[in-house]
Order: structure tokens, then sequence, then C-alpha cells
């Protein structure tokens, strides 16, 4: 009896644990796919692939070619593009699809929040004023840090940034979450940072520069997120799972 063939596109810290619980059950094989974007990802439970698909036609060839009996979209919540890819390819060949998606942060009592729609928005709104900013939007985005070059920048990324950025001061920190609260506390106090630029990703991994910026006082320029996929869609991994093995469930196997 073939198992049925199941295709996660990652991105969130939560496709991992959703590919490891969804291949834990023998009839399920499950492909994950990254970007490729980090260039040393941490380990996977299950196979990968790695880098596009060739845009949207590239992925509805690979979802007929594998014969995909369920794609799950469990990109990281700014990847606009790859989720709307997702969405048309789901539609054009038939495949069983719905959006694994963490809720987004949501402002508390004591935090000094400046919402912007994009990072080059929330660059504008850093002000004209020079300050130090922990910048910690991804190494792939921040060209638009360059259009304020009156400010001092921390950058945080995964990977190295390379080539660095042009501008009179810079500097770079290559580290990969979860990030301690106490350890946020501490970088943010210690480098005297006035403002944290960051998207509205959800999740635990990267909130304490969140909560830290609260209890010190500091003010975050937060860039919203893209307008959401119209799909079906679950917030966290145990529903994912319950509804990807619905689906599945109510189809017949394969023949063999």
């Amino acid at each position: 009896m073939d198992k049925y063939r199941v295709l996660v596109l990652g991105g969130m810290t939560e496709a991992r644990e959703l590919a490891g619980r969804l291949a834990a059950r023998t009839n399920i094989d499950v492909v994950l796919s990254l970007a490729g974007r980090t260039r040393e990802p941490i380990g996977y439970p299950v196979p990968l692939r790695i880098g596009g698909f060739g845009g949207v036609r590239g992925l509805i060839d690979y979802i007929r070619e594998r014969e995909i009996d369920l794609m799950i979209d469990a990109t990281h919540p700014f990847a606009e593009q790859m989720s709307r890819h997702a969405v048309f390819s789901a539609s054009e060949t038939g495949v069983p699809f719905f959006v694994l998606s963490r809720p987004a942060w949501r402002k508390a009592e004591g935090d000094r929040w400046t919402d912007a729609d994009s990072i080059a928005d929330g660059v504008v709104k850093l002000g004209k004023k020079p300050r130090r900013v922990f910048a910690a939007i991804g190494r792939q985005e921040l060209a638009p840090l360059c259009d304020a070059p009156h400010h001092s920048y921390l950058v945080r990324s995964v990977d190295p940034v390379d080539p660095p950025l042009d501008l009179p001061d810079a500097r770079y920190i290559s580290e990969r979450g979860p990030f301690a609260l106490k350890a946020e506390r501490k970088l943010l106090s210690g480098e005297k940072i006035e403002v944290v630029l960051a998207k509205n990703s959800g999740g635990d991994a990267s909130y304490a520069k969140i909560v830290a910026a609260r209890e010190l006082g500091i003010e975050v320029v937060l860039v919203k997120r893209p307008k959401a996929a119209r799909a079906e869609t679950v917030d966290n991994v145990l529903d994912a799972v319950a509804l990807a093995r619905q689906r599945l469930d109510s189809r017949e196997y394969r023949g063999v």
C-alpha cells in the first residue's frame, strides 16, 4: 500500500514540528520545502527540498509530477509571494490545501509601538533625528536602511550580512533564535538602543525582544503583516496535524 504524499512549504519554526508529527504516522511521506534563504538550516526530521520552484508554474508541475496528496503552507508570515503561489497552485491542481499561520503579536500594556506598512515605511518612521536602532528584520530585507544613513544600526540576522551595508555606522550580530528575555534586555540596554525595527512575525522564538523593549520603555517600529492568503487557516501545529489527518483520511489510498 502506497503512502500519502504531503508537501509542507516551510519557513516558520512551526513547520519543522508539523513535518515531524506528520511523518511519525506510518502512512504519510512528508517533504519539507525551504526557500534556501538560510545558508545552514537546522536539522529536520524529514527530507528537505531546498530552493524555489521556478515560479508558480514550477510549483504546479511539482505537485502533479510527485502526485502530492496534500499541500500545507507553513511559510513565514511575510513570505507573501510564496503564499500567493501556493493558493493559485492548489486551485489549479485541485490538491487539498490549507495554511498554518501563527497569530500575530498583540499590543500589551506598556508597549510603545509605531505601526509600519513595510520595511521602507518603517525606516521612514525611525525619524530624521539620529537614533540607535536595533534592526531585526532578516538579512534579505535590509536595503531600505541605506535610505536613512544618519542612524546607528545594530543588525541581527541568522547568517552574516555579506557584503555589509553601505552605511557609515552599522554593526552586525549573527545569531539564531529562540532568544532569552534576560539576554535581550542586556543587549538592548548595553547597546543603548533607542528604537527596535522588527516585523510582526508572531510566535515565541523572537518575542523576547518585544518584551525587553516594553520593560525598558523602548519604542518598537513594527512592520504589519501582508494581507493573509484566502484559504482555510489554522494557527497552531496541533490543529494543523488534526486537519491534515482529516483531509488525508477522507481520501482513498493509492493502489500499488
